[in-house]
């Protein structure tokens, strides 16, 4: 199948960011994973079989190419939202994994004995690398990928694939360094030399399960979002002027502000039934109620 097609009908169902990447093994990334894990720069939240992130075969035996997917997100802004912009539409774990099901379904007309695997942020090779190494994007100091056209409001999807396709080659752009993102980060999490402790990461500490410490009670009820946190990304240059989606579930329905009295007054049954699709669901109700109650509460 011809690379060029594939971005046609990736064109067609609203997604301008697409690349192909290599298996590996990814030999480079390994080395920074080691240092990472040395430095305890982790959250539990990996995978934890380090080969497994640097080696697509190992999820896939036949595997020759990953097809890597950057998904916009970016409505505008609000200014009286309690989440972070990546909450307000549905789940994007559910459109990801449609939209990347819509992918394969198309190839598989094209191409005999297609194999390949999905990964929607729940697989074992790491998504901004991938983007990184397909071309999409690029590091910015704060981690994220930055894209030509939607900044750095994107997740990532990808696919491990048995087809062979033309690879595409990581961007000579790079961050512009101005140092906000590290600045303005209320968890001090980014230590300006495009690594970071996820532990302080307010988005990490807001999902955290558990009592949280005084400071990261403090530093929640200062950043006001019951779930995530959007600073690093507000205070980026390469977001300014940066399109807006095109995909309808990121547009439509949306949830900009969760309730604390309706919250209160709701079961942990019905609060699985009602936000079920969306991604703030995923911790339970009591991990939000818990950050409603601490960002109402009156610090010193």
């Amino acid at each position: 199948m011809d690379k060029l097609k594939l971005r046609e009908f990736c064109n067609s169902i609203g997604l301008k960011c697409m690349g192909i990447a290599g298996v590996g093994p990814y030999y480079d990334l390994e080395k920074k994973l080691i240092d990472r894990i040395e430095k305890n720069y982790i959250t539990g939240m990996e995978e934890e079989a380090l080969e497994k992130r640097i080696n697509p075969k190992l999820t896939l035996e036949d595997a020759n190419s990953v097809i890597v997917i950057a998904f916009p997100y970016y409505i505008g802004e609000c200014g009286n939202s309690n989440i972070s912009k990546y909450c307000y539409g549905k789940d994007y774990h559910i459109v990801v994994k449609d939209k990347l099901q819509q992918i394969c379904d198309y190839i598989d007309k094209e191409v005999e004995g297609f194999n390949y695997k999905i990964f929607s942020d729940n697989g074992p090779l790491v998504d901004r690398y991938m983007a990184y190494l397909s071309g999409i994007g690029y590091f910015g100091i704060n981690n994220n990928i930055i894209t030509d056209q939607y900044g750095s409001y994107v997740f990532i999807g990808y696919i491990i694939n048995n087809y062979e396709f033309v690879l595409d080659k990581p961007t000579d752009k790079t961050c512009l360094k101005c140092g906000k993102c590290v600045k303005y980060c209320p968890g001090n999490a980014l230590l300006g030399n495009y690594n970071m402790d996820p532990r302080k990461c307010l988005s990490y500490i807001s999902q955290k399960k558990g009592d949280l410490s005084k400071d990261e009670e403090k530093k929640l009820n200062k950043n006001k979002k019951v779930f995530g946190c959007d600073i690093c990304q507000e205070v980026c240059p390469h977001n300014i002027g940066i399109k807006t989606t095109d995909i309808d579930e990121f547009k439509e329905d949306l949830i900009k502000v969760i309730d604390h009295e309706e919250i209160n007054n709701i079961s942990n049954k019905e609060f699985k039934r009602r936000y079920k699709d969306r991604a703030f669901s995923w911790r339970g109700k009591n991990i939000i109620k818990r950050n409603l109650e601490i960002i109402s509460k009156e610090f010193e």
